[in-house]
């Protein structure tokens, strides 16, 4: 398992390509990562990412845009990448 607590991958989410920081937080034993990304303007989105019962990761994050939300699987590939390396 990596033990960086930061990483960041370039993932297309909506109509173009977006630099994604992830940022591991320690919370105990369950692992979640904070999330931000530029919007169109500049300003950043936060949001948090937590592996759900079945093992995916996702945000429950509200009014999030929806290209944030779209790209949810791409974020947990992401993650799972990081993790295996």
């Amino acid at each position: 398992m990596s033990r960086n607590i930061y990483f960041s991958r370039i993932i297309k989410a909506g109509d173009r390509q977006r630099e994604f920081n992830f940022r591991r937080l320690p919370v105990g034993d369950e692992l979640r990562y904070e999330v931000d990304v530029p919007d169109d303007r500049g300003q950043r989105i936060c949001f948090v990412m937590q592996r759900g019962p079945e093992g995916h990761w996702h945000t429950d994050a509200p009014q999030l845009p929806n290209w944030v939300i779209d790209a949810e699987s791409k974020l947990d590939g992401a993650i799972r990448e990081h993790l295996e390396h």
